[in-house]
């Protein structure tokens, strides 16, 4: 389904016309909706959200943002980040290819699949207000957790780095002053075992502390028909402890350890319809060194597989001040290893035919001072504050292709971040207010690459070193490419918002964001080692948010336009010599609009439905003049008779050029998404109650490769989750049975040399303990 634009430009017309009509309905139907409240006896939970640094009803503020209490992530059986997406409008992902521990997110077409860390995600991922940079571990499971908040569109004001597409922010529950807590345990498909447990312990009345942990462990859902090995196998372990400190009336500080190590990996597979199995051929093996005497370092003795693991430090010290507000330090440090051995092309050879060998270690610290108050009796609420950042990255990597070195070298790179921001909320009148914001950000990031020692000096022309396959910072410099790249950015926000009544809230905004650059890392070559610029985007909003029928019917609605400036966007070419490169560039500035919603229903004491859908509309525009003339190359290429056509390789099918000459579609923009479903909380007797629950979701149809590859894109498709629990009314136990796309749908995820495909259906079962 291609939606055309005037098929969305109506739909955002009825909404902005229809939006000041809902005070004069409610007032009309007030009667009639609190005798229906009455009769159901159920009513909608306010949801509390810091989406702009504060807390504040979901529903006060003019933000999208979708918002899951721990409550509602379990009923909806999320128990990890890339579970989330399936109840975000305009939001898909998946775990990235190879490596499992990273999820891929994309909010309205802004995505990027790179981890490497000279790339900066377009989706941010934070942990309490602290933000992550790598997203080499950010498919993480929860503990205890107490909600998360998605906010869809650019972060460039209140967030700790700017983000054009959005942010996934999970907020970790604090101890309590009570002794109790929870045990987990459950089996399931492919003999998976998990569970957790959280603990509140209070010392005193000053000292509050909790313990919490997690274990995740699977037998494989793929066979590999090669080795006999059982591949794409999760054992992922964490532990977390947390203190907060009552240090005086007006002095808090929270501070929390956190410790995960995951081994996990996406190796691509295929579903063999005969035996119903997903299978692999590549062969690599587990526990066997295969490039023992190919690569250098200690990734010669890595076998077949993917662990990240983390220790990351959090305090928040948090100081009142009285009538004027709050005063939060809030600092993070996280320290990442990243190991990895992968195959890329699924070949039974020993060595297959394309795979990567990665050790990385990245450090990062950030420090946040930040103001929240009021000023002038509560005309001007306020928040403010400083944001620094550095990182330093480390990674030992080598390519290797057909059993031979293309590239062996050692990265180094840092990144250094300071910013002020400022955003003031004028409260003209009781009903209207007025926003404006503003964040600097002064960033530099610089590098160095050395070939590793014992690399063939391999170069495709002997007299011109920036062609050889050992290369250095030298020959790079010698190749015009920058080593240091600097911005300074103003990135500001302006919105209005009006209360149409207590129940109704409307609102428009204009919002900057800005995504830093970086370079081509994965270049084999000093050439390719290309420098990229800052990604850009201005997005404009509208919409509003009500809460009907006497609380218990949520429905709010946003439309939206993104203007991005030199979108940055991996690809892949096909060297002349069959090897591939991987190259990010500003092929083009991208345009979208659309409009999501989202509801949710209390008909009845206990049932809750829910529905959040998207449309969007996303395209190329403004391109980069080498589009233009690598599609008038291929087109005159395509125009030669087959018997005598010299190769298109590299230049149809590559980039965003497609294989018939044409201009690719966005990646990962899917035409529209929709999930609806729900949970119904029924008793049994007086002491018990079964809670049946279930959900469905459509994706629109959406190409997975750059340049559209027929085979990697995506017809639309359906997928659904349900369970059933039943436990005691005290919710003192709980036991569940549970299938994740109970009806095995197959859909593609990413396009490098073949497709990846999503996970199998799953089931599960699960018993919990609450104390």
């Amino acid at each position: 389904m291609k939606l055309s634009k005037r098929a969305l430009m109506s739909a955002a017309a009825l909404i902005a016309l229809s939006a000041p009509m809902w005070s004069v309905a409610q007032a009309q139907n007030q009667q009639t909706a609190q005798a229906q409240s009455a009769q159901a006896g159920g009513v909608l939970e306010e949801i509390v959200v810091t989406a702009q640094r504060r807390e504040e009803s979901l529903q006060t503020i003019p933000v999208a943002v979708s918002a899951f209490t721990s409550a509602e992530l379990d009923r909806r059986q999320v128990t990890k980040t890339i579970d989330l997406i399936r109840f975000v409008p305009n939001m898909i992902g998946a775990n990235n290819t190879g490596p499992a521990t990273a999820n891929t997110y994309s909010i309205r077409a802004l995505n990027n699949t790179e981890a490497i860390a000279t790339f900066d995600p377009p989706v941010g991922s934070y942990v309490d207000d602290i933000y992550i940079s790598r997203q080499i571990l950010n498919n993480f499971n929860f503990f205890d957790v107490e909600r998360v908040e998605i906010l869809r569109g650019p972060q460039g004001t209140l967030f700790g780095r700017n983000t054009t597409g959005g942010a996934v922010n999970v907020i970790i529950r604090k101890p309590g002053d009570e002794l109790g807590g929870f045990a987990e345990v459950g089996y399931g498909r492919y003999n998976k075992i998990t569970t957790r447990a959280s603990i509140d312990v209070p010392f005193s009345d000053k000292v509050l502390t909790k313990f919490s942990g997690f274990y995740v462990d699977d037998k494989g859902y793929v066979k590999n028909r090669t080795t006999g090995d059982r591949l794409n196998d999760e054992n992922s372990k964490g532990l977390r402890g947390a203190l907060r400190g009552l240090l005086s009336d007006t002095v808090t500080w929270d501070f929390s350890a956190e410790w995960i190590d995951s081994s996990y990996a996406n190796i691509l597979n295929s579903y063999d319809p005969a035996t119903g199995d997903r299978v692999s051929l590549t062969g690599l093996r587990k526990g066997v060194a295969q490039f023992r005497n190919v690569t250098t370092g200690p990734k010669r003795e890595y076998t077949l597989g993917n662990n990240a693991d983390s220790l990351a430090l959090a305090s928040n010290f948090t100081i009142d001040v009285g009538d004027s507000g709050a005063i939060n330090f809030i600092s993070g440090f996280r320290q990442t290893n990243h190991k990895f051995l992968l195959p890329f092309f699924n070949s039974p050879l020993p060595t297959d035919l394309f795979s990567l060998a990665n050790e990385g270690d990245h450090d990062q610290f950030t420090q946040e001072i930040k103001y929240n108050g009021s000023l002038m009796d509560g005309k001007i609420d306020l928040v403010a504050g400083l944001f620094y950042l550095y990182e330093d990255n480390l990674a030992d990597f080598a390519d290797i292709f057909a059993g031979g070195i293309s590239a062996d070298r050692t990265l180094k790179n840092t990144a250094e971040a300071a910013a002020g921001y400022v955003q003031a909320d004028f409260n003209a009148s009781d009903a209207l207010t007025i926003t404006a914001g503003i964040r600097y950000t002064d960033e530099g990031k610089k590098f160095t690459v050395e070939t590793n020692p014992g690399t063939p000096l391999t170069c495709a022309d002997p007299t011109n070193l920036t062609t050889c396959a050992a290369f250095g910072t030298r020959q790079i410099v010698a190749a015009g490419i920058p080593t240091s790249l600097k911005s300074k950015v103003w990135t500001p926000r302006f919105a209005l918002e009006y209360k149409a009544s207590d129940d109704i809230l409307l609102y428009a905004s204009a919002t900057r964001g800005f995504k830093s650059g970086g370079w081509n890392a994965r270049g084999t070559r000093a050439f390719e080692f290309l420098p990229f610029d800052p990604e850009v985007v201005w997005s404009y909003e509208g919409g509003f948010k009500s809460d009907l029928l006497d609380n218990t019917l949520r429905f709010n609605v946003n439309a939206f336009y993104m203007d991005v400036t030199d979108f940055q966007l991996p690809a892949s070419f096909v060297r002349p010599n069959g090897t591939v490169a991987f190259i990010t560039r500003n092929f083009a500035d991208l345009q979208n609009y659309g409009v999501e919603t989202e509801v949710t229903w209390v008909p009845v004491d206990g049932l809750n439905l829910f529905v959040a859908g998207g449309m969007q509309e996303a395209d190329y525009a403004n391109l980069n003049p080498s589009i233009a003339a690598q599609a008038a190359a291929c087109n005159a290429l395509l125009a030669i008779p087959v018997a005598t056509r010299p190769s298109t390789a590299g230049i149809c099918n590559a980039g965003i050029v497609t294989t018939t000459g044409t201009l690719a579609e966005p990646v990962r923009a899917p035409d529209y998404t929709v999930t609806f479903g729900g949970n119904y909380a029924i008793p049994v007797g007086n002491d018990f109650v079964v809670s049946p629950s279930a959900s469905i979701r459509r994706v629109g149809r959406s190409p997975n490769s750059s340049s559209n590859f027929p085979a990697g894109i995506q017809p639309g498709f359906w997928q659904v989750n349900s369970g059933i629990t039943f436990g005691d009314v005290d919710d003192t136990w709980e036991l569940a049975a549970e299938c994740e796309n109970c009806f095995g749908e197959r859909f593609i995820t990413a396009f490098f040399v073949g497709a990846y495909i999503d996970e199998p259906s799953r089931w599960a079962v699960r018993l919990r303990y609450n104390f």
